[in-house]
């Protein structure tokens, strides 16, 4: 598939971990607690695309967005209750993360979906626009048939006299749920692993 070069990428890393805050339920003797709404299910070190020379690492699960948000759809996330995060990362520059939301219904969560789609095909313009003289370059890889909907998306960014970086996303959606995983190392889109990124997503939507 050909990709949609822009003269003028984002190459942002990040991978840091967040602490994992644990809720404690107290017992009451009265009237039942309410319940608080669970995680969703998330992907595992196993079900990200093979590194060559490295195992990947699990973080825990945490509430709200981690620090700093995924490039690409940062800001674009609400970080409130329902919201959850897990990072990822390898002996090496590879590097995911992964960002759920639990919406109140399906059709909240299909316009958040259709938001962060739209976030991540424009993210190599809009990086651009503040990064003169810098090159990037995106490429659309399509749906995968996992969840109620499934995009995997892939951007190539380039600094001046600076190292490459590819990043893949998948944004689904399965009913009243988001995700959005990103993946990413330094590379341009010939290195990205869209296969496995493909099986990745499946996985993703599976374990929602």
């Amino acid at each position: 598939m050909r990709s949609r070069s822009i003269v003028g990428t984002a190459t942002t890393t990040a991978a840091a971990t967040a602490a994992l805050l644990t809720a404690a339920t107290a017992t009451a003797t009265a009237a039942p607690a309410t319940p608080r709404a669970t995680a969703p299910g998330f992907l595992t070190a196993d079900d990200l695309p093979p590194h060559q020379t490295s195992p990947w690492y699990a973080g825990p699960v945490g509430k709200g967005l981690p620090d700093p948000e995924p490039f690409c759809v940062d800001g674009a996330i609400p970080d409130k209750a329902g919201t959850y995060h897990r990072l990822f990362g390898t002996e090496y520059d590879t590097h995911a993360a992964q960002v759920s939301v639990v919406t109140k219904a399906p059709k909240a969560a299909g316009k958040l979906a259709a938001a962060l789609e739209k976030r991540v095909a424009n993210c190599a313009a809009d990086w651009l626009r503040n990064n003169p003289g810098s090159t990037a370059s995106w490429d659309d890889y399509g749906t995968v048939d996992a969840g109620d909907s499934a995009h995997i998306y892939g951007v190539h960014t380039a600094p001046p006299e600076s190292e490459h970086g590819v990043n893949m996303f998948a944004v689904i959606r399965k009913g009243a749920k988001v995700t959005v995983v990103r993946w990413a190392e330094m590379g341009t889109l010939e290195h990205a692993p869209v296969a496995a990124f493909r099986t990745t997503t499946t996985k993703a939507a599976a374990r929602l």
